[in-house]
């Protein structure tokens, strides 16, 4: 990196899933009977008790017909120069 320049950090911050559930019309429970996860995983997903895994950001992007970076609040902050 050269000097004076900043690092980009990127948290996750809230989940969407439940806006995107309701944008498709579906309830927590269609979309876990459509996803084969439970639905107290989803519960926790939708209530930001528990990330998503990899996998399950796929398998919610071709259900709902979304990017997989739709599924979260990405949260960018500019890291101090060195």
């Amino acid at each position: 990196m050269l000097k004076g320049e900043s690092n980009l950090r990127v948290s996750r911050g809230r989940c969407l899933l439940p806006d995107l559930l309701k944008q498709n019309g579906l309830t927590q429970a269609e979309y876990a009977r459509r996803s084969g996860r439970s639905k107290r995983m989803i519960s926790y997903f939708c209530n930001n008790e528990r990330p998503m895994h990899p996998e399950d950001l796929y398998i919610a992007s071709k259900i709902l017909g979304c990017r997989w970076d739709q599924l979260y609040e990405m949260i960018e902050e500019q890291a101090g120069t060195e």
